[in-house]
């Protein structure tokens, strides 16, 4: 696939395109999908979740971090929630993480894990949570499957 993403974020050309979300909180049935994109001419990538009631559909901006080795994901939902997730995306590994305060109250820890499959056309992962002092405990696998 050939995207004109500059080099700052060329690194995340493995998720642009459409997929389809599965859940493991959501009731048989619920169908989910995301589509990344690149945009503004490719400085940023465009996360886009669409949901059913009651999760939350939402919008992220994948964009380089300040000190170059790794990415910040803005995300936005239909809950009104705004946070930013310390991001990396290396070696078929995707990871979110968010353990500061920031435009939202932080009364826990976050973070995915995701792996590609071999044939790339999957992330397996999971998101998981902590109260401080605790050990990470999971919240929900989530997995996207190329569509």
């Amino acid at each position: 696939m050939s995207t004109d993403l500059q080099p700052a974020v060329a690194g995340l050309e493995p998720l642009i395109g459409d997929w389809t979300v599965e859940v493991s909180i959501a009731p048989p049935g619920v169908h989910a999908t995301c589509s990344f994109e690149p945009v503004l001419g490719g400085a940023f990538v465009l996360q886009r979740s669409e949901v059913p009631d009651p999760f939350p559909s939402g919008l992220c901006f994948l964009a380089p971090n300040a000190d170059g080795d790794g990415y910040t994901q803005h995300y936005f939902d239909s809950r009104g929630v705004v946070r930013v997730y310390a991001m990396t995306f290396e070696n078929g590994a995707w990871t979110l993480e968010r353990t500061k305060a920031d435009f939202t109250p932080l009364s826990f820890d976050q973070r995915y894990r995701g792996t590609f499959t071999a044939d790339d056309n999957a992330i397996e992962g999971a998101w998981e949570s902590r109260q401080e002092g605790a050990d990470w405990q999971l919240d929900f696998e989530l997995t996207y499957r190329r569509a």
